[in-house]
């Protein structure tokens, strides 16, 4: 049995945050199995070899504040994705109360 790097389970779990949801860095680290890892996690989205497959732009703080976004014009980019895809903001914060994902 192959056992996976924190990287490699990190995006396994941003690979499947839905199109018009968003996750957050300590959500991701919990599902990964490291709680405490939310940093670690914000690592892996800069160093993010496949956005296609893996959506760091769906990746946002626990306040629901955009941090940091390492392609395009940076966050301008980010918040440009998500508003595409439907994902709900106030002022400039994406609505964690109806955009965040559920998950299980």
């Amino acid at each position: 049995m192959k056992i996976s790097s924190f990287k490699e389970r990190v995006y396994a779990v941003a690979s499947k945050i839905p199109r018009g949801k968003v996750a957050t860095y300590g959500q991701i680290a919990r599902l990964a199995g490291s709680s405490g890892a939310a940093r670690a996690v914000g690592l892996c989205m800069k160093n993010n070899p496949d956005t296609k497959k893996v959506p760091c732009h769906r990746v946002v703080a626990s306040d629901g504040s955009l941090t940091g976004y390492a392609y395009g014009k940076g966050i301008v980019t980010k918040r440009e994705m998500l508003v595409r895809e439907k994902v709900k903001f106030s002022q400039d914060r994406v609505d964690l109360g109806s955009s965040l994902w559920k998950t299980g």
